[in-house]
């Protein structure tokens, strides 16, 4: 029978191993990820002379109650119409949360906000069930048949958008906007690591969102 000492020890090696193997798998799928897509992150400029894109996705962010888009949010729709109006492509795939149409709809905030900025309303088609970057990519690629795809979004989260993008079918691309420091980017930059180790495996499973039923629409 083991002593109290050796079981104890036991477990201390269990428990390392399976922290160092945790910690290996989470490092590395990491690093492979953003090695993976490094090339595929552009400036605008070169998005812009790169040839035709299929559509330009924005990705969606909090908007506040009086329906306008956070400042996050905003650099990135100001982004995305500058690169249409550039000619990067005549589609904008405004994708966000539209949990409830009255009380909460960021899809439509961001449509109002490029449309005033000059973007025709037949120009923007609405994703209204991008609940996740997953759930973005995956419904652009199968509702929208996406192909060639030019993704706007800040840079610490573009790297998984691209990934994903590229891991579900499309030859995608990404645009960082705005270099500009948010609060709370701290926690932001941590969850990002989580989720691209999260994202790495759903690449390989593809589940199917339960929101594929919900189309794209003008």
């Amino acid at each position: 029978m083991k002593s109290k000492k050796k079981i104890l020890k036991d477990i201390a090696i269990v428990l390392i191993t399976t922290v160092c193997f945790i910690l290996f798998v989470f490092i590395g799928t990491n690093v492979y990820v953003r090695m993976s897509v490094k090339k595929r992150i552009m400036t605008h400029e070169e998005a812009c002379s790169s040839g035709d894109y299929d559509c330009i996705i924005v990705m969606g962010a909090s908007v506040y109650a009086d329906d306008t888009p956070s400042p996050m949010l905003a650099d990135r729709i100001d982004e995305g119409v500058a690169l249409y109006k550039d000619g990067a492509s005549d589609t904008l795939i405004m994708s966000g949360d539209k949990t409830d149409e009255e009380y909460y709809d960021e899809v439509s905030v961001m449509k109002d906000y490029a449309v005033e900025q000059g973007v025709p309303e037949e120009c923007i088609l609405r994703d209204p069930a991008g609940y996740s970057t997953y759930e973005t990519m995956y419904r652009v690629a199968k509702l929208y048949e996406g192909k060639r795809v030019l993704i706007v979004t800040q840079q610490y989260h573009l790297t998984r958008t691209v990934y994903d993008a590229v891991k579900l079918g499309m030859d995608a691309y990404g645009v960082p906007c705005a270099k500009i420091k948010y609060s709370g980017q701290l926690r932001r930059d941590v969850r990002e690591w989580l989720a691209i180790s999260k994202d790495f495996f759903y690449t390989i499973a593809r589940p199917v969102p339960d929101t594929l039923k919900r189309k794209i629409t003008p």
